[in-house]
């Protein structure tokens, strides 16, 4: 019989897997190292929240110092056109339309699936477990997510998070490109299934497309594991950390 601290246990473990280290410890509620122990504090952001270690603002819609480049500019153009977008039932169904985040020049994009529950509320993608393991990943190999730009296929979440639908990735697409030809970026990461198969415009599995670089439209575009995979399946990690360290090898032959 499955009791709850072997439940607890279980998800404890898997959390360890996926990188998240961080103690829980329930103390005697009597006990004076509870009463003035300090709040604790995440070592791991979501996502730029304000301000950027430079001093960059965040724009409403997710964009860091929109006005101090032209790309900037032009993107924020671009969401003030389609923040409105009701082409398909997700439009009336979303609570926030998820444009994306991070640097408008930035050379390194990711593309993601589609905002879920806590994305749909804040209006910043990747902003959820999933996201917050990427945060880690991306800071284990020095990348911070300031200097990258994270966006999805779908701007408006599914209800119940459930997978996009044929005619909601068609109406999303374009757009879709022309975010990502206002930001320019050299590389561009591919992040699961949906997100790989919409931009090479294949129904190849993730396993096929990945392990190699696609030429995309003047940039380079790897496909690679969602995080949200690896939350699912922690022995695949290693496969996400592998592709995303050919990823920062390759951003940085960029500047040779």
């Amino acid at each position: 019989m499955t009791t709850a601290r072997d439940a607890l246990r279980r998800h404890l473990k898997a959390r360890w897997e996926t990188g998240d280290k961080e103690l829980f410890v329930v103390r005697d509620p009597a006990s004076p190292a509870r009463r003035h122990a300090p709040p604790p504090s995440s070592p791991h952001p979501a996502a730029p929240t304000g301000r950027s270690e430079g001093g960059s603002g965040l724009h409403a819609s997710g964009i860091l110092s929109p006005a101090n480049s032209e790309r900037g500019r032009s993107l924020l153009a671009w969401y003030e056109e389609i923040k409105n977008c009701t082409k398909c039932p997700l439009g009336s169904s979303r609570v926030t339309f998820v444009f994306g985040t991070g640097n408008p020049n930035a050379e390194l994009l990711f593309v993601g699936e589609a905002p879920g529950e806590q994305e749909d509320r804040s209006g910043l993608p990747f902003v959820g477990l999933a996201g917050q393991l990427l945060t880690r990943m991306l800071g284990e190999q020095g990348i911070r997510r300031e200097d990258v730009f994270i966006c999805n296929v779908l701007k408006c979440r599914p209800p119940s998070n459930r997978p996009p639908a044929e005619e909601e990735i068609a109406q999303c697409a374009p757009s879709l490109a022309e975010q990502i030809k206002r930001i320019g970026p050299k590389l561009i990461v591919a992040l699961g299934r949906f997100a790989a198969q919409t931009l090479l415009h294949s129904d190849e599995p993730v396993g096929r497309l990945r392990g190699r670089w696609h030429p995309w439209e003047g940039a380079e575009l790897r496909a690679t594991y969602h995080p949200s995979a690896i939350l699912r399946n922690p022995s695949n990690r290693g496969i996400l950390e592998e592709d995303l360290k050919i990823v920062k090898e390759r951003l940085a032959s960029l500047h040779v």
